[in-house]
């Protein structure tokens, strides 16, 4: 359209020029009064001039849209260069910094991204203090070789070892949403999806699951039962993540089946001080050294059937001393006394006597058996003791 009226515009100036009148134009910018007058063969000139202003304007566009394209191209180099960007690029310190603040089911997921990353997410300096700050204070080495007793029976078995290792991680793929325990299969081949099992990580999973019993000791056992009030006794315990409590199994003893208590806090477990079992006498090696004041647990079976129990107790004076301590000599007595304070004055468990020199399993079985003594050396096993101190005085 736009060349038809261009051919329109050269016919009528031609066509004027055919009877010799002048070309009158205003152009603008020029004062109203001042008019030009061209001669007549301008008329094919001016058409000549706006055929070439349209050819050089269409070719400015073209340049301009390519250039617009070669600009946009750039962008889109750029922004996939930007894209390109991965974690793996930073440097060394920066990205183990990265990796050492995520929390556990993040590290888990963060594994699941690619090889490289899974390599950096199961390695054991990342999951030890993680394991340390929530399971440091109820696992100790008899847990840690439960765990490697467990561990090699399921290898012999084939539980844990490469393609068979599914269904164990299937079992924890109920912790946490975790990507890549969800087995993708370009992970999946030949079974190297899961850590390995002896891995700090996969001991840190297997207690989250709450499919590892491990051994460990509870305060108060059975609800804090009277006949147990400032004991601990050794457990198998199993974690509820749902609740965040614990599931004990106490051994049986006696004609007694095993006891299970739910919904255990973890204010009320540790790991057991001392590496003896419940059926063992403890060697006390701080015989020597007790002095009046003293905090103590000492063992304690009601007979020797049951297992052994550890209890709260403080060193007391003998019956002769006058309890100033500038002339107490009780410290050098063969008898170390004994004494119970949460029960009343005069009850038979009040007090005990302990041969210093000679010790061995002591009592009967009216009072019961008194095992090995250990002496409590921080201030944080003497609170903690202090904090489950019962509300009223037992009988």
């Amino acid at each position: 359209m736009f060349f038809f009226l261009i051919s329109c515009l050269s016919f009528l100036l031609v066509s004027q020029s055919l009877f010799l009148h002048p070309l009158v134009l205003w152009v603008k910018g020029w004062p109203k009064n001042e008019m030009k007058v061209f001669p007549v063969g301008f008329g094919v000139g001016l058409s000549q001039l706006l055929l070439e202003f349209i050819r050089k304007r269409s070719l400015v566009k073209v340049s301009a849209s390519m250039g617009l394209k070669r600009t946009c191209v750039q962008k889109v180099e750029n922004v996939e260069e930007v894209k390109g960007f991965s974690i793996l690029d930073l440097p060394e310190l920066a990205l183990e910094g990265i990796l050492s603040r995520l929390s556990p089911a993040s590290l888990c997921n963060t594994a699941g991204v690619c090889t490289d990353l899974r390599e950096r997410c199961r390695s054991n300096h990342l999951w030890d203090p993680r394991l340390k700050a929530k399971w440091g204070k109820v696992i100790g080495p008899a847990a840690y070789r439960e765990w490697q007793w467990t561990v090699a029976m399921n290898k012999e078995t084939g539980i844990l070892d490469g393609c068979k290792a599914n269904g164990w991680l299937r079992s924890l793929s109920c912790i946490w949403q975790f990507s890549w325990l969800r087995l993708r299969p370009e992970i999946n081949r030949g079974g190297k999806n899961g850590p390995p099992s002896d891995s700090v990580m996969a001991w840190y999973l297997a207690l989250e699951s709450g499919k590892f019993w491990f051994p460990a000791q509870v305060y108060n056992r059975e609800r804090g039962h009277v006949g147990f009030m400032l004991s601990c006794y050794d457990a198998e315990l199993s974690y509820d993540r749902r609740t965040d409590t614990f599931q004990a199994r106490y051994p049986p003893h006696g004609h007694r089946k095993i006891v299970v208590e739910e919904g255990v806090q973890w204010e009320r477990l540790r790991a057991p001080p001392v590496d003896t079992t419940a059926h063992d006498l403890h060697p006390s090696d701080c015989l020597n050294d007790l002095c009046p004041g003293d905090h103590v647990e000492i063992q304690w079976r009601r007979n020797k059937e049951f297992p052994y129990g550890w209890w709260y107790g403080v060193v007391g004076h003998s019956d002769y001393c006058d309890r100033d301590s500038r002339h107490c000599q009780c410290h050098l007595d063969d008898t170390v006394i004994l004494e119970f304070n949460q029960y009343i004055s005069g009850s038979r468990w009040r007090r005990a006597a302990i041969n210093r020199n000679d010790h061995h399993e002591e009592g009967n079985e009216a009072e019961g058996f008194y095992g090995g003594i250990r002496k409590l050396q921080t201030k944080e096993e003497i609170l903690t003791w202090k904090q489950l101190w019962p509300s009223e005085t037992l009988e």
